[in-house]
């Protein structure tokens, strides 16, 4: 590592100067950037979130792929969804109600989706704030079918809860799964509807949604965005992250430790991590091809017949965009992995080497993708053995390659752990006793 620049992070003189080039400098996460939720709103967002009572066969909840054990994901490379049993690396197919396919990209954690400049969600960005448009967002769904939703963070829920691979159940399961084959997702007994009705139905809930929402208190029914909000609200508190190693000692708390220190330097200077993983949420928000392993299904239409994940090409249409993925942001990153669109790298350590050089790693990529048993399903390596469809991902990587040493690595990790913030992992609320349908809580 380079002496000056190490130096000046002892002395707390870093800046673009010190190394002769331009680069991005740390900032810290602050609770003032946070949006703020009333307290019964955020308690019925905790319930119904742990509740299995908004899935179509009532026995899988968004705790169940954003666990508080995994971090806020699921411990997995890709999940299983609708026809899985258990919990984490532990689930497993039923053999009595298969699962058709994995869930195609790896279960994103839910640190800090409440900061006021986030922009854009999901692996692929298919839902981001765009204030043309008369609902401030932009959506793959129509016009009407985002009005009523606060924010990006609440409008997301609108996806997993309409996925038959995910909480919708499979064509025929169940009233919420026919109404979505049949398109029927909003107005009276779409598949929204219906999961609002369930909801409303339940004392308990009409209980707590009086308390904060002033239409459901004057008699009305509780609406699916009104749930969304508060799945919303809950997320924010419960998993806001900034309270970590790196944001307390920018913020004059006690210095990071000497290796932590070299890592910082590293990744704000000559590793150029921080030329994507920008501002304060470690993250520019935006796109990049860089070369990832492709592994289960893909992601393609229920009749297309490929196993390609193109990335943001399926939002944008752009050739430009091919197997791009957005920047995470990075707290708690070395909790939780597999790490990845596709959850392809298990140890943190070989996926930075990976990912400093991808051009150079892919082709000699060694699988252990943490991939629970599912029989009858088609080859999770397909795009691997193909050598044209490799070759294909590899010249979409149009970045430097920046080869790491070993100690390097070992000190980018430590950065990398000072970014944890073990409350935040805990939850402020932790897992409920039970929720109101009565159903089972993962835990």
């Amino acid at each position: 590592m380079n002496d000056i620049l190490q130096a000046a992070w002892a002395v707390g003189l870093w800046s673009a100067a010190a190394i002769g080039q331009s680069v991005a400098e740390p900032a810290a996460l602050s609770q003032d950037d946070f949006q703020v939720f009333d307290e019964h709103q955020i308690e019925a967002g905790w319930l119904v979130f742990y509740d299995p009572v908004l899935s179509g066969n009532r026995n899988i909840s968004c705790a169940t792929c954003h666990h508080p054990r995994f971090a806020t994901s699921d411990g997995l490379s890709l999940g299983l969804g609708e026809g899985g049993r258990g919990l984490g690396p532990d689930r497993v197919a039923n053999p009595a109600n298969l699962p058709e396919q994995r869930i195609p990209r790896n279960s994103p954690a839910l640190f800090n989706l409440g900061h006021r400049d986030i922009s854009v969600m999901f692996h692929d960005g298919r839902i981001e704030v765009d204030p043309s448009r008369p609902s401030g967002l932009r959506t793959p769904l129509g016009e009407e079918m985002v009005q009523g939703f606060v924010s990006l963070l609440s409008a997301q829920t609108m996806f997993p809860v309409l996925s038959p691979d995910e909480m919708a159940g499979h064509y025929q399961e169940n009233d919420i799964s026919k109404a979505v084959r049949l398109g029927m997702i909003t107005g009276d007994g779409g598949a929204w509807d219906i999961i609002a009705k369930r909801v409303d139905a339940l004392p308990a809930y009409r209980d707590l949604f009086t308390q904060f929402d002033a239409e459901v208190a004057r008699g009305e029914a509780i609406t699916f965005t009104d749930i969304s909000d508060a799945i919303a609200a809950f997320i924010a508190f419960e998993w806001r992250a900034n309270e970590t190693p790196y944001d307390l000692a920018l913020s004059g708390g006690p210095p990071l430790t000497d290796v932590a220190a070299a890592g910082q330097a590293l990744f704000f200077g000559n590793a150029g991590c921080s030329n994507c993983h920008s501002g304060a949420l470690l993250s520019d928000q935006a796109f990049h091809a860089m070369a990832e392993p492709q592994i289960g299904p893909g992601k393609s239409a229920r009749f297309e017949t490929h196993q390609r994940d193109d990335g943001r090409l399926r939002v944008t249409g752009d050739a430009a965009d091919a197997f791009a993925f957005r920047t995470p942001m990075l707290r708690n990153v070395t909790r939780t992995g597999p790490w990845g669109h596709a959850g392809a790298h298990t140890d943190l350590a070989a996926f930075l080497a990976y990912h400093a050089d991808p051009t150079e790693h892919l082709g000699s990529y060694q699988l252990d993708p943490v991939l629970p048993q599912l029989d009858g399903a088609i080859s999770d390596w397909t795009i691997l053995e193909d050598a044209s469809a490799r070759a294909e991902i590899k010249a979409s990587f149009a970045g430097t390659a920046r080869p790491l040493l070993d100690e390097d690595i070992a000190s980018l990790i430590a950065f990398l752990d000072a970014l944890t913030d073990e409350a935040s992992i805990a939850g402020r609320l932790g897992i409920p006793d039970a929720v109101p349908s009565g159903l089972p809580v993962d835990r």
